[in-house]
């Protein structure tokens, strides 16, 4: 059975990368290494790989991933953190 990671990586400007991969070691590696050169992470390395999760079914994992991106640094952060009763409140529009 496949396994597809969705990840999340601490980039040195302190913003967070998301991505999917079937190989998640390798994918580390690979932004570490500065394998793609003009990629997010490329002018931001050194990377630290702070969250992942597993799929088995990667149309679930793509649609976490594409959740994850449009989520807030606080959000993330809270994720990241296992703070997961936050969540929801974060998730939420704040009105002045």
């Amino acid at each position: 059975m496949k396994v597809y990671n969705v990840y999340i990586l601490r980039c040195r400007d302190k913003t967070y990368y998301t991505g999917i991969t079937s190989d998640l070691w390798e994918r580390v590696e690979q932004y570490q290494s500065g394998k793609y050169n003009n990629s997010y992470t490329s002018s931001r390395r050194p990377i630290e790989l702070v969250y992942y999760c597993e799929f088995t079914e990667p149309e679930l994992a793509i649609e976490f991933e594409k959740r994850i991106k449009k989520w807030s640094q606080a959000k993330k952060e809270a994720l990241i953190n296992g703070e997961f009763e936050k969540l929801p409140n974060l998730a939420k529009k704040r009105f002045k």
